[in-house]
């Protein structure tokens, strides 16, 4: 029965996203049927008491949506950067995130391998 449980989860590819203050986590996983759908995890460190604890708000997608999700979100980041701030140069956010990408974050494929920050990993 236990490990059914493990099966019903079983992450496929995980990519990390550091963006200032938050971590973003994009993982495939699968279901025991062989089905697959993605975990977007926004993860935010706190401060409490006398110690630390990370704050997450998840998003499940499963395959069926991911093309509507992937257009609502092309239109509003570009609404974004052509009506509501078309002054901005969004270019210059671009080369800082891929410095910190390089330095810190690569895309890993879950088969008995172990990131860096393990820690800030979560089922």
């Amino acid at each position: 029965m236990e490990e059914n449980k493990d099966q019903e989860k079983v992450e496929i590819y995980s990519q990390r996203v550091r963006a200032g203050k938050r971590t973003y986590f994009f993982d495939i996983k699968s279901t025991r049927s062989n089905d697959y759908y993605l975990t977007i995890t926004e993860s935010k460190r706190r401060f409490k008491d006398e110690g630390y604890f990370y704050e997450k708000h998840k998003i499940f997608l499963y395959k069926e949506d991911f093309d509507k999700f992937l257009e609502a979100l092309k239109g509003t980041v570009d609404h974004v950067k052509t009506e509501l701030m078309p002054e901005v140069d969004f270019s210059q956010f671009k080369d800082r995130g891929e410095k910190e990408d390089n330095e810190t974050s690569t895309p890993t494929s879950t088969n008995g391998a172990t990131t860096p920050d393990d820690e800030l990993k979560w089922d």
